[in-house]
This record gives C-alpha cells, structure tokens and sequence, in this order.
C-alpha cells in the first residue's frame, strides 16, 4: 500500500484512531494517578590515590581508581556498605531494604561515584544519602587497609552533600501523558490498517480495479431515503443519485461502439445490493434519452422490479413462455416514457428451465427488433444459476456490487460464474458508495435554485408524470 492509501484509510477509520488514542491516553492518565510518588536524593564521592608525589605515579593511580571505583559502586549494595547506614538511621530500615532504595553509577572516564537514594518520603530519600555520604568513605578505608602503617592508598572524598529534592521524579505526568497519546496514536493506525488487510468486503472502486480489469461504468451514491423512493430519476430528477444513474447510462453507451449492446442482463453476486432498483433506474434513463426500452422482471424466484415500479403482476413473462399469453397482452407501459414493462407473472417451479428454454430465445429476438434496448433484472449468481443462464442470451450484463455488502471472495466467484458460461461481462456498477468517499467518481452535491417560472413548470410536470405513471409501492422486506 502506497501513502495514498494510508490516508484514504485513515481518513475513513479515523475514530478508531481517535478511541484508541484517547483509550490510552485515559489509562496512562489513571496509572499516573495510582502511582505512588518516588522523591529523590544524590549524594557524589571523588575516589583519589593518597600517593602523588610525582607525575607518573599520579597516572597510575588515575588509572588505579578508575579500575576500582567501578567495584565500589557494586560494593555499595552489600551489607558491609549498608549495615553502617541502617545504624546511622537508628534501624527503621534494614539492609537489604537499603539496598532496593540506593543506586550508583559512574560517570564514563571519570573518578567520581555518584549515588541515588530513592523513597516515597523526600525527607528520608535525603537521611538515606547523607547516611551513604558519612559511612561509605569508613568502609572503603577500613577495606583498602594495605600499607604497614594501616592507611589506605584510597581515599574517598564527599564532594556532594545530598539535599532535599521536593519535586518527585516518578511518575511524571506530563511525559507519562505524551507517551499515552502517541502510543495510543500508533495503535489505532495500527488497528485501522490491520482491519483494512482483513476486511475482505468491496467498498471503492480501487477494491472492484484490483479484483479484475472489467470495467467499472459508474458508482452509485447511498441513499437512505431510497427504500421510500427506489425509483429516483422519476421521484427526484435532479439529484445527485441520478445523475449517477446518467452517468451509467452514458458510459454504457460507449461501452462498445462497434457492437452495440441491446439486450442487457442487470445481475449480482448476492441478494441485497441493489441490482434490482439500479435494472429499474438504467431502464428509465435509457428511456429518458428517447430510446424505446423494455425492462423484464426476470427473477423468477423473489421478484420485485413491479413493486418498485407500482404495476400489476398478475400475469407476466412465465405466462409467455408457456405460451398462456401473447407478449403484447402482457406488456405494461410506464409513465409517457417509451418504457415498457414485463413482469414475471406467476412463479413456476423450474426458473432455470424457462430462462435458457428456446421461447425465452425467441422472445429476446422479438423484443430486440421491436425495442431499442431490453434491460433483465436476474437474480443474483451465486445461489442460483438464472442469471448465469440469462447472459448466454444476451449480448452482456451488468454486475452490480454493493458497497460494503458484499465480499471480494463472493465477487470473484460471480464473475467465475459467469466465465464458465462463456457469458460476456460489459461492465460494473459500484452501489450504495457513501457520500464523501466514492472510490473515484464525483459526488454530485450541486444546488438548483429554480425561480418562480421553474417552478410552475416543474409542478406542472411532476403532475403530468404522476397522472401518467403509477406511484411506486415497496414492499416491507425490500431490500435496495
């Protein structure tokens, strides 16, 4: 993934990043607040050889101390360093309780040992140092007693007497609460872009591009409003929905001039994304640019194209192909549109048989000399074979994917299905794409200010349309 897509990511997940880093932040503010308070004290030696008399025996004894002081800061947290200090303390606090409240270090080519007592009270962190500073320089002579005289060749020298530090050095809230947020910062993103590597659903149009080469003919924004008004190029011309729909229409067009497509098979990978109410509104497009169409209710299993649509369908295609009825007593006009409709008619019990039967040949071959495109609304590929079966009959479809509905896995397979019948895919449409983040189509968010002959006008057609078309009814469980 490219810087590109890291934005794109965060900028589509970022309350995750959000919630994690004020999580985080949130804990380390409570862990501070639950830490107890640790106060420091220093104290600081100067360790020297008492042999000096010339400049050679100074090097050496340079280099003998920096050899030994390195011991000595081992040496303080022995009992025989911190006995003499419990004592100096009047007994409150045993040796080895000395010894997980006293450190030492030594600065890098250096002479000097410094040392750190540590306490939840500052006034003890102080007496513990000072009680280091008195008794360590006794016990480091008493132990590096080596001369015939009984001197010590070492001398330890206090050149920092501890003090009293009222500020506490643990915990630190400031740095404990920056630490919080940029570790909760990094575990968001990290979050975020470990749940974008697994999520496995379809949502832009970069998701459709890295599946296949087909060609992706337009996005279709999301609409909550749509289950109330499906058909929204009769509903709301002028929005932004449908001029997505336009749009669609247009790109299909060019799809392949040589060629041209008439018969159009509108299909999907699963149930629930949209095929149904995008078969409707292409059809109504295709129409509106002054083609005469007919669009055909071809799920055979859960139809629902005439609901949308608010026409009868008491009888329909299956009737034709049983030869109960002739297609023109059964073709239902819509609006003043050249729009015809053909419902599914009842519901037979072998749809696959009807749909690759000869008649449903023969009856694309009538509606494609009678009509300048036909539009099939088939049920989805993947739990049955009818809209597989339909594409052999055609001269494409048109898979639509619903965003954030279905899974790349599910759109593969679709697309598997359709090449094992040899059927010719002409494109794909990306549904219910959220505002905002289209996968590479603009967002139509125009304002149309009509004045008062616009608006007349407008009131004008909207009653011609309504006494020419039928209200569209959805049914409860419809699902856009």
């Amino acid at each position: 993934m490219d810087l590109r897509t890291y934005l794109r990511i965060l900028r589509r997940r970022w309350p995750i990043v959000v919630a994690a880093a004020l999580g985080v932040t949130a804990v380390s503010a409570v862990l501070t607040i639950l830490t107890p308070r640790s106060y420091q004290s220093t104290a600081q030696f100067f360790v020297s050889t008492s042999d000096n008399q010339n400049t050679a025996t100074l090097a050496q004894g340079n280099v003998f101390t920096q050899q030994r002081i390195k011991s000595y800061a081992q040496l303080l947290k022995t009992p025989k360093a911190l006995d003499p200090v419990a004592v100096e303390l009047g007994g409150n606090l045993t040796a080895s309780e000395l010894a997980t409240k006293v450190a030492a270090s030594v600065p890098p080519d250096s002479v000097l040992l410094d040392v750190v007592a540590t306490d939840g009270d500052p006034a003890v962190a102080q007496e513990i140092a000072e009680g280091v500073a008195a008794t360590f320089p006794t016990v480091i002579d008493e132990l590096e007693k080596t001369n015939a005289d009984g001197t010590s060749p070492v001398k330890v020298t206090v050149v920092k007497e501890a003090t009293l530090q009222s500020n506490a050095v643990s915990p630190r809230p400031a740095r404990n609460l920056a630490l919080g947020l940029v570790l909760g910062l990094l575990l968001g993103f990290g979050l975020v872009v470990l749940r974008e590597l697994l999520d496995n659903k379809v949502r832009t149009k970069d998701d459709l591009e890295q599946l296949t080469d087909v060609t992706v003919l337009g996005g279709i924004p999301f609409d909550s409003d749509t289950p109330k008004h499906p058909l929204i190029l009769h509903s709301d011309p002028l929005s932004g929905r449908a001029e997505a729909f336009r749009t669609l229409r247009t790109n299909l067009q060019f799809v392949d001039i040589a060629n041209h497509p008439r018969t159009i098979v509108v299909t999907s990978s699963i149930a629930g994304e949209g095929k149904s109410c995008t078969s409707a509104n292409l059809a109504l497009a295709l129409a509106e640019s002054g083609a005469k169409v007919c669009i055909i209710e071809g799920d055979l299993r859960r139809p629902r194209l005439l609901d949308y649509m608010g026409l009868e369908g008491s009888v329909g295609l299956t009737d034709v192909l049983i030869g109960k009825y002739e297609l023109i007593d059964v073709l239902q006009p819509f609006g003043r549109l050249s729009l015809q409709v053909l419902g599914a008619g009842p519901i037979p019990p072998n749809p696959s048989e009807l749909l690759g039967s000869q008649g449903m040949r023969d009856l694309l071959a009538t509606l494609r000399r009678d009509f300048d495109y036909v539009v099939i609304d088939a049920p989805p590929l993947l739990p049955v074979t009818d809209g597989a079966v339909l594409s052999t009959q055609v001269d494409g479809g048109i898979l639509v994917v619903g965003s954030g509905v279905v899974t790349k896995d599910q759109v593969d397979h679709a697309l598997e299905s359709l090449e094992a019948v040899n059927g010719r895919l002409l494109g794909m449409v990306l549904n219910r794409v959220p505002r905002g983040r289209s996968g590479g189509y603009y967002d139509y968010r125009y304002e149309y200010k009509p004045t008062t002959s616009h608006r007349e006008a407008s009131g004008r057609r909207k009653r011609t349309a309504e006494r020419g078309a039928p209200e569209p009814r959805v049914p409860d469980d419809a699902t856009l």
